[in-house]
């Protein structure tokens, strides 16, 4: 079977969404050079083809946003206002922390069933009543059923917050994209590239998702990290957050949960690359947020630490409430009491993972990490 070729999968992308306008070409380079690193790697063709799907998806998705604002042009003046952006080292609390967030009831998350199937957008009230919610739910219970330790990797649901890099991915500029693999030529294009796009274009799909249902909006992707300066040129009143965890348990964390990405899109785990690339990015997501901190100033960031929200998870949430400004309501505790009571730690089984699966060891990585770890007093877990 022939490689990915990135006019065919445009081509398809507009016949099947009968739509050719995709705003700016903006999404190309990336796209080009994703599709040349996926070709020059040897894979079976179940997963060329699996890949070829989410390209064209991506591409289908962009077709329609932009064709949304053209039809609704009312949605693009509308603010995006104070949004919370949550990031970190990857693996350490951003996913709880946005969890906890949405189960207030003023907040807004991008939702993992809105973001996969956002068209049309959700009426008022129905964000986790509309049909489409209601079948992904219902797909999700069968596949834990069918395979209860997919609980273990990562705590989501349909109806719960997902992370921007999955529509961020629509511009070709996303991190999710690049962790399928051995893809060297598009990691070191990603980290260097201008990201200006994929912000803006982030911000195009939020109005679209809040064209009838608004709030405040909670949002999550530990990348984030890596584009602070980009981030609040398109979001000047943007209220950043950072999560802390002890790196060396977050980089064997890291490491597994890139290495089923592999799985799934390479077929193979090329544990030597993963254990190179996730320090690569583990060090470079903390040195950007520190480097950003030092120009704009320590309060320009609040910080939350994982031990402390996991042992106090209320008292910690009511003091990242007073730094970023916000009302503590009795609304917002009980959705957080209810949301924990529903989600205990391991409910479904321990993620088990060691370093040395990758040919690490802390005493290798601690080096690594000095920078971060002399900064920030984060609790030992190793």
């Amino acid at each position: 079977m022939s490689g990915l070729n990135v006019d065919q999968l445009i081509e398809t992308a507009c016949f099947r969404t009968g739509r050719e306008d995709f705003g700016s070409d903006s999404f190309r380079e990336g796209l080009e050079i994703l599709v040349a690193d996926i070709n020059a790697d040897d894979r079976p063709a179940p997963l060329v083809e699996r890949f070829r799907g989410d390209l064209v998806q991506n591409l289908a998705l962009r077709l329609k946003t932009i064709d949304y604002h053209k039809a609704h042009p009312e949605i693009s003046a509308r603010a995006i206002e104070k949004p919370v952006f949550v990031f970190g080292i990857p693996r350490t609390g951003t996913t709880l922390l946005s969890n906890l967030l949405n189960a207030d009831p003023a907040r807004r998350s991008a939702l993992t069933w809105e973001i996969e199937d956002p068209f049309p957008p959700v009426a008022e009230g129905a964000l986790t009543r509309d049909m489409r919610a209601v079948k992904k739910l219902e797909q999700e219970k069968m596949l834990l059923e069918a395979m209860p330790e997919m609980g273990k990797y990562y705590r989501n649901s349909a109806t719960y917050p997902n992370e921007c890099i999955f529509f961020m991915a629509h511009d070709f500029k996303a991190l999710s994209l690049e962790s399928r693999g051995k893809l060297p030529n598009y990691r070191d294009w990603y980290f260097q590239c201008d990201m200006t796009s994929a912000y803006t274009y982030h911000k195009q799909f939020l109005q679209v998702l809040q064209h009838h249902q608004g709030g405040i909006w909670n949002l999550k992707m530990p990348s984030h990290a890596l584009w602070l300066d980009t981030l609040k040129t398109v979001y000047p009143d943007a209220r950043l957050v950072w999560t802390h965890r002890d790196p060396l348990t977050a980089m064997g964390s890291f490491c597994s949960i890139i290495s089923l990405a592999h799985k799934g899109y390479a077929g193979r785990v090329d544990a030597q690359w993963i254990a190179q690339n996730c320090t690569f990015q583990a060090v470079e997501h903390a040195r950007r947020i520190m480097d950003y901190r030092e120009r704009h100033g320590e309060e320009s960031i609040v910080d939350v630490h994982y031990a402390a929200l996991r042992d106090d998870p209320l008292g910690q949430m009511k003091a990242l409430y007073a730094a970023l400004g916000d009302e503590w309501t009795p609304e917002a505790e009980d959705g957080m009491t209810r949301w924990l009571a529903a989600n205990p730690q391991d409910k479904f089984g321990r993620h088990e993972y060691k370093l040395a699966q990758f040919g690490l060891d802390e005493a290798s990585l601690r080096p690594e990490f000095g920078r971060y770890l002399a900064r920030y007093d984060v609790a030992r877990e190793g």
